[in-house]
C-alpha cells in the first residue's frame, strides 16, 4: 500500500477523485492500493523557551535572554494561547502514526505544497510518526487538476532530491524562531508594550515608516518652469522646457521665456512608424497581487485567499510562484490549455518563445496560468470571478494569435539654438490582445506637423511646486521587498521589460526581504498589530508602528534591509549546500547576540543607549518625592495619580536618553555633557541638561 499524506484536506479529497474508488475512513481515505490522509497546515510548532527549561507558568524575563537552543525541537501546535495540544491536531496526527506504521504500508508520499513550508510540514509528521525504516517519496503538484495529480502519482520521486529545499526550510523557520523569541520578549520587556520584533516585519514595517515621515517632514519648495502654449494650424502644442528656476529667480525666467520667444520653432523631424505592442508577462503572484490592488483595491491578504481557493480547486496552477515564466518542459501541457482556450472561441496559438519560456528564470515554480479546468462563471463567488479573469486574460494576451499593432510617431521641435522639444505619440491600428487587457498606454494624438513647419510659441513661466513623496502602495512596497538595494521607479520599469535579468538574478541570490510566499502573511501580521493600515491601495504608519520602530531605535536593535537580505541570502547558499543550516543559525545568533551587547564579542555593551527595562527605577521626584520610574515614553513619576506632573522625556531633540542620565539629573540636578543630539534645523549638537523646577533644559556651559 502507498500513503500519501497531504498538507491539506482539500489537496486529500482531489488527490482521492484523482485516484478513484477511495472510501471515507475515519480521518483518511482508502482504495485498493492507495490510502490518503493530510495534515491540518502545520501540525507542530517549536519549543517555546520554557518548554526548554522546564518552568512552568512563568512571565518572560531578561535574564535568560538570549536563548539559543542547543537542538531545535518540536511539539503538536497547542489549541489558540492555551499551553495544551489542539485535540484535532493530536487526533490527527496519531491517525498519520497509526497509517505510518501499518504492515501493508510500504510506501509513505510526502504531498505538501511544492514549496519549503509544505516540505517540512509533512517531513515532520513522517519523522515523529514513522518507527520503522519505508520507501519515502515526493508528490510535487504545479495544479490540482485531476489530470496533472495523476500524471505526477505516475512519476513519484525519491524524497531525497528535496533535502536541500527541507534544510532551506529548517533554516528558515529556525532563524525566524531565533529573531521572534530573543528580540520581541526583549523589546516588550525594555519598553512595557507587547512589540512583535521579526527578521521580516521590521524592514517592512521601517520601509512605511521612513516614507511616511518623510512625507511629514517634508517642505515644499516653489520653482518656476518654462511652459509655452499656442494654437498652430488651429492645433494646440504644448512645449515644457526642461529648465527650472527657483523662488528668487523670477526675472532669470522672464528672461530666459523672452529668449525663446524672440526665436524661432521649427519642426526639424517627424518619424512615424508602425510597431507590434507585446502584451505584459504571465504572473508571479506579487505581480498578480499589485494589479489587482491597483485595479479592485484588493488586499494581498484577500487576493492570496482567492488563488489559493482557485488553486485548490483545480482552476488554477500553484500561487506561491514568484516567476513570469514557464519552463521548456510543459509545452506540451500549455498546448493543450491553449486548444482548450481556443475551443471555447478566444484567438490563441501556441508560440514558442524566450519571453515566456525560459527556464533561467523559475527556481522552482512557474508563472500563474489557468489550467485545463475552465470554470463557469456561476461557479465562482464576484472576487473568484476577477482574480481568475485577471489570470485567464493576461494568458489570452499572452497567446494571442491576433497582434496589436500601434502607429508610433515623434516629432522633434527646435526653438532657436537653446532647446530641442520632443513629442511623442502611439494610436493602436490593431487592438489585438487589447481586446482582452489594457493597453500600456492610451491613445494620443500629435498635432499635424510636418519637417519644416514653423510652431507659434508663447512661453511663460509657470510657478509650480515640489511634491512630496507618495505614500508606499501595494505595488511599490512589493518592488522595494523583491530587491531593497533598488531605486523603486527603476526596478518598477526594469521588471515590465524583457530585459529583466537583473530581477531575477536577485531573487536567486535571496537579496529579497521574505518571499512570495511568505509576505502576504507578515504583512498581514503588520496590520493585526497595529503597526500599518492599508487604504485605497495605499499603506500608513500606525502609532503603534511609530511606537515599534522608534522603541528599536532607543534600544539599539538594527533590523535594518540589510540584515534581512543578508540572512536571505545565507538561505539559498543553504539550499545551494554552500552552508550548512548550523552555519546559518549561528549567523543569526551572532548577530542577535549583537543586540544584547555583553554577548558578544565584537560588540561591547552600549551604556549609552541603555534606557533600563519598563517600571525600573530611577530616582526620586524632585517635586513631590515619590519614586521616578521608567515608562513607555519618559523616566516619569508615580505621583502622576495625584496630580504630579514631572517627568523626563526618553527622547530629546532625537537623542535617546539613557537612564544613567536621568539618574544624574535626579541625584545631581545635571548630567555629563551628551552628544548626538539634533537641532530642528538638523544640525548636530552636543550638551549637558539640567533641572530647571520640573523641567529639563540645555545647558551649555
Amino acid at each position: 500500500m502507498i500513503l500519501i499524506i497531504a498538507e491539506k484536506p482539500s489537496l486529500g479529497r482531489n488527490i482521492c477523485d484523482a485516484i478513484g474508488n477511495m472510501k471515507k475512513q475515519n480521518g483518511y481515505y482508502e482504495g485498493e492500493n492507495y490510502i490518503v490522509t493530510w495534515a491540518l497546515g502545520h501540525l507542530f510548532q517549536l519549543f517555546d523557551v520554557e518548554d526548554y527549561t522546564g518552568e512552568e507558568n512563568v512571565s518572560w524575563r531578561l535574564d535568560n535572554l538570549p536563548f539559543y537552543p542547543e537542538n531545535f525541537r518540536y511539539k503538536l501546535r497547542p489549541k489558540g494561547k492555551s499551553k495544551n495540544v489542539d485535540p484535532g491536531v493530536e487526533k490527527q496526527f496519531k491517525i498519520i502514526e497509526r497509517l505510518c506504521n501499518r504492515s501493508d504500508v510500504d510506501k509513505i508520499v510526502n504531498a505538501g505544497d511544492a514549496d519549503r513550508e509544505g516540505e517540512i510540514i509533512i517531513r515532520l509528521c513522517i519523522d515523529n510518526a514513522l518507527k520503522t525504516k519505508k520507501e519515502l517519496c515526493r508528490l510535487w503538484l504545479p495544479d490540482q487538476t485531476r489530470e496533472t495529480i495523476q500524471s505526477e502519482l505516475s512519476a513519484l520521486r525519491n524524497s531525497n532530491d528535496y533535502n536541500d529545499l527541507a534544510a532551506e526550510g529548517f533554516s528558515r523557520t529556525f532563524v525566524d524562531w531565533l529573531y521572534g523569541i530573543n528580540l520581541t520578549r526583549y523589546a516588550t520587556l525594555k519598553s512595557g508594550s507587547l512589540l512583535r520584533v521579526g527578521r521580516v516585519i521590521i524592514p517592512i514595517v521601517k520601509a512605511i515608516y521612513d516614507r511616511d515621515m518623510a512625507i511629514r517632514n517634508f517642505v515644499p519648495t516653489t520653482y518656476y518652469g518654462i511652459v509655452s502654449k499656442a494654437d498652430t494650424k488651429g492645433e494646440t502644442v504644448e512645449l515644457v522646457s526642461t529648465r527650472k528656476y527657483a523662488k528668487e529667480e523670477l526675472e532669470k525666467a522672464m528672461r530666459c521665456c523672452k529668449a525663446y520667444n524672440d526665436s524661432e520653432a521649427v519642426v526639424t523631424g517627424r518619424t512615424s512608424k508602425k510597431e507590434t505592442l507585446s502584451p505584459g508577462k504571465l504572473f508571479s503572484l506579487s505581480k498578480l497581487q499589485n494589479l489587482l490592488a491597483k485595479k479592485y483595491k484588493m488586499s494581498m491578504d484577500t487576493s492570496l485567499k482567492i488563488v489559493q481557493d482557485l488553486y485548490e480547486k483545480g482552476y488554477l496552477t500553484y500561487p506561491r510562484t514568484n516567476s513570469e515564466y514557464l519552463a521548456t518542459a510543459e509545452k506540451g501541457k500549455i498546448s493543450k490549455i491553449i486548444d482548450n482556450i481556443a475551443a471555447v472561441g478566444y484567438p490563441v496559438k501556441f508560440k514558442d518563445k524566450k519571453t515566456i519560456f525560459d527556464d533561467s528564470k523559475i527556481e522552482s515554480h512557474s508563472a500563474l496560468t489557468p489550467t485545463f479546468k475552465i470554470p463557469k462563471k456561476d461557479a465562482l463567488s464576484e472576487d473568484e470571478y476577477k482574480v481568475y479573469q485577471t489570470v485567464f486574460r493576461r494568458f489570452v494576451a499572452v497567446f494571442c494569435s491576433e497582434d496589436c499593432i500601434a502607429q508610433k510617431t515623434e516629432i522633434k521641435v527646435k526653438v532657436g539654438e537653446y532647446e530641442e522639444f520632443t513629442l511623442k505619440g502611439t494610436v493602436i491600428l490593431e487592438k489585438g490582445w487589447t481586446k482582452f487587457e489594457d493597453p500600456p498606454s492610451k491613445n494620443k494624438v500629435l498635432p499635424d506637423l510636418k519637417k519644416g513647419d514653423i510652431v507659434n510659441i508663447d512661453f511663460q513661466p509657470k510657478e509650480k511646486e515640489t511634491t512630496p513623496p507618495k505614500h508606499h502602495t501595494v505595488e511599490s512596497l512589493n518592488n522595494f521587498l523583491k530587491n531593497p538595494y533598488r531605486d523603486i521607479k527603476e526596478a518598477a520599469k526594469e521588471s515590465e521589460s524583457e530585459d529583466d535579468m537583473e530581477e531575477y538574478k536577485a531573487i536567486f541570490e535571496g537579496v529579497e526581504i521574505g518571499t512570495e510566499a511568505t509576505r502576504t502573511g507578515i504583512i498581514k501580521n503588520a496590520q493585526d498589530s497595529g503597526y500599518i493600515e492599508l487604504k485605497n491601495n495605499s499603506y500608513y504608519i500606525l502609532n503603534g508602528g511609530i511606537f515599534l520602530i522608534e522603541t528599536l531605535q532607543r534600544l539599539g536593535i538594527n533590523m535594518e534591509k540589510e540584515k534581512t537580505a543578508h540572512l536571505g541570502r545565507a538561505l539559498k547558499q543553504v539550499y545551494r549546500r554552500e552552508i550548512t543550516v548550523n552555519d546559518c543559525v549561528m549567523l543569526a545568533q551572532a548577530e542577535i547576540s549583537e543586540v544584547f551587547g555583553s554577548q558578544s564579542a565584537l560588540l561591547p555593551p552600549d551604556e549609552d543607549r541603555n534606557i533600563g527595562t519598563f517600571r525600573d527605577k530611577v530616582g526620586v521626584c524632585p517635586l513631590c518625592g515619590k519614586d521616578v520610574i521608567r515608562g513607555k515614553y519618559s523616566y516619569g513619576c508615580m505621583g502622576y495619580k495625584d496630580g504630579c506632573k514631572f517627568k523626563i522625556s526618553l527622547e530629546i531633540c532625537k537623542r535617546t536618553i539613557p537612564i544613567s542620565a536621568a539618574r544624574d539629573l535626579l541625584t545631581n540636578g545635571r548630567t555629563v555633557k551628551l552628544k548626538g543630539f539634533i537641532s530642528k534645523n538638523g544640525k548636530p549638537f552636543d550638551g549637558s541638561l539640567r533641572l530647571d523646577g520640573d523641567k529639563v533644559v540645555f545647558d551649555f556651559n
